[in-house]
């Protein structure tokens, strides 16, 4: 299967799938994440290697954070080198006061989003896919 570049066919076949958990953003000293952890990103920054993680994993091994997140794939096999795709998806999140923490991956993207409002960012999602990026009612009254 080949990435999709086309933006309409990107969104309309975005296909959001929410994952079962909690998530949270954390970060260690160092380039390697603690024994026992499985991360699902890693980032290395200058500061220290940030974790996302399952929140229970992150309670047992007593490492601090402040966000805890659903994560949503699109399924979609989106390119790398494709254009407008995070910035429809951020949009529309925004037009609905949502924030969102993107990541992507070689075959998909990752949406982090506050857990209490995953549920509804879903939704947000598979309207966006539905009409196929087009704006909604509420993005076309401004």
């Amino acid at each position: 299967m080949s990435a999709e570049r086309d933006l309409t066919r990107l969104v309309a076949g975005m296909r959001p799938e929410l994952h079962d958990g909690r998530y949270v953003f954390t970060a260690v000293a160092g380039t390697a994440a603690p024994a026992g952890l499985a991360p699902v990103v890693t980032v290395a920054e200058r500061e220290g290697l940030t974790l996302v993680v399952r929140q229970e994993d992150a309670d047992a091994a007593s490492l601090a954070y402040d966000y805890v997140a659903g994560w949503i794939t699109l399924r979609v096999h989106s390119a790398l080198d494709a254009v407008g795709l995070t910035a429809a998806v951020a949009g529309a999140l925004a037009d609905a006061g949502l924030s969102c923490n993107v990541v992507a991956g070689y075959h998909h993207d990752h949406l982090f989003v506050e857990h209490a409002r995953a549920q509804e960012a879903l939704a947000v999602l598979e309207d966006l896919a539905r009409r196929g990026g087009q704006p909604g009612p509420a993005s076309a009254e401004r």
